[in-house]
C-alpha cells in the first residue's frame, strides 16, 4: 500500500463543466471501488481562465446528479504552475488545454494526457501485459503508451453554449471515460500490496 497521497488535477477552461464533473465524478467512482483506501488519492480540478468562484454550472450539475454525484460545494479555481507541479496526473479536456498546461509546467509532460488520451491508453490491447503494482506505475505506463493507442477524438467539447442535450452528451463521454480511467487507477491500486 502506498505511503503517501496522490493528486489528480483535471483541467478545462472555465473549471464549470467538464473539469469540475470528471472530478467528481472519479471521486465518486473512486470511493466506490477503493473504499477508504480511496484516501490515498485527492482529486481536484481547475481551469485555465476560471470563472474564479463560481459553482458548478446549472445543466452540468443536473448532468452530475443524474450520474450519481453531488455538486454541492463545488467552486471553480484557476490552475497554477504550482498545482501542475504537485499533481500526480494532469487529466485535461483537451489538447490545446493540455498544451496551455505544460506551456506553465513543461515538466509535467509525462504525467498530463487528454481525458480521452488516457481512456484509451490504458483498454489498449497489450497495456496490461506488463506488471502495474501501483499509481506510479499506471502513470509511468502510459506515458510509455502515449501515441501507441489508437484514439478518434482526443478533446471532449465545452459544453458551455450548448442546451441540456449538449451538456448530456459531454456528460455521457466523460462518465464513461473517468469510468475506464478510475478502474485503471482501482485496479493498479489494488495490486500494490507489500509482501
Amino acid at each position: 500500500m502506498s505511503e503517501r497521497k496522490h493528486a489528480i488535477l483535471v483541467v478545462c477552461l472555465g473549471n464549470i463543466c467538464r473539469s469540475a464533473l470528471t472530478e467528481r465524478l472519479i471521486t465518486m467512482r473512486l470511493g466506490r471501488l477503493l473504499g477508504a483506501q480511496a484516501s490515498e488519492l485527492e482529486v481536484h480540478s481547475a481551469g485555465l481562465r476560471a470563472l474564479v468562484g463560481h459553482p458548478m454550472n446549472e445543466l452540468t450539475a443536473a448532468e452530475l446528479v443524474r450520474l450519481g454525484g453531488d455538486p454541492a460545494g463545488f467552486v471553480s479555481r484557476q490552475v497554477t504552475a504550482s498545482m501542475v507541479d504537485q499533481a500526480d496526473l494532469v487529466l485535461t479536456a483537451t489538447r490545446t488545454i493540455r498544451s496551455g498546461v505544460l506551456e506553465e509546467a513543461p515538466r509535467a509532460l509525462k504525467r498530463t494526457f487528454t481525458i480521452r488520451e488516457l481512456e484509451a491508453i490504458v483498454t489498449s490491447d497489450g497495456f496490461w501485459d506488463a506488471e502495474i503494482r501501483s499509481f506510479d506505475d499506471l502513470v509511468s505506463r502510459a506515458a510509455a503508451w502515449r501515441g501507441a493507442a489508437p484514439v478518434d477524438e482526443l478533446d471532449v467539447h465545452d459544453p458551455i453554449s450548448g442546451g441540456p442535450e449538449v451538456h448530456r452528451e459531454v456528460a455521457d463521454v466523460l462518465d464513461a471515460a473517468s469510468g475506464t480511467i478510475t478502474r485503471a487507477m482501482a485496479e493498479a491500486m489494488l495490486s500494490d500490496v507489500s509482501p
